[in-house]
């Protein structure tokens, strides 16, 4: 059989990543690592799903949550310490909302790796027809 695949990053790729993260388009560590730690939970997701249809009080976001109200609010705590919720002013309620800034952050990120992967996909797929055409023979 023939030689294991591997990945080598062709050099406009690399140009384009270093670019990319030495520019001043990158987010902060700090941004981004706190960001991608509270994403790293499901329950802090699903809150942040629940958060994108609109505004809710902590009541309203730990009522389909099967967990007690006081680790809900944990959650928000790390949610709201990453900034990606606010929490309003408005009396007892203060309901929270999504804000976008550090999400923008991960994408930002995500993104710099896009010519990476597609490039690695490009070459799976050629090889994968290499190997189904040597297969029809």
């Amino acid at each position: 059989m023939g030689r294991p695949f591997l990945f080598r990053v062709e050099n406009s790729n690399l140009a384009y990543l270093t670019e990319s993260l030495n520019n001043d388009r990158m987010p902060h560590s700090d941004t981004l690592d706190a960001a991608l730690k509270a994403l790293a939970h499901p329950t802090r997701r699903a809150i942040l799903a629940q958060l994108a249809q609109g505004d809710a009080t902590v009541n309203e976001l730990a009522d389909p949550i099967d967990m007690s109200l006081p680790a809900v609010s944990r959650h928000i705590k790390v949610l709201e310490d990453a900034g990606l919720i606010t929490r309003g002013k408005n009396a007892q309620f203060r309901p929270c909302q999504i804000n976008p800034t550090p999400i923008k952050a991960v994408i930002t990120w995500a993104e710099s790796y896009r010519p990476i992967w597609e490039a690695r996909f490009d070459k799976m797929e050629t090889l994968l027809n290499a190997k189904k055409e040597t297969n029809n023979d």
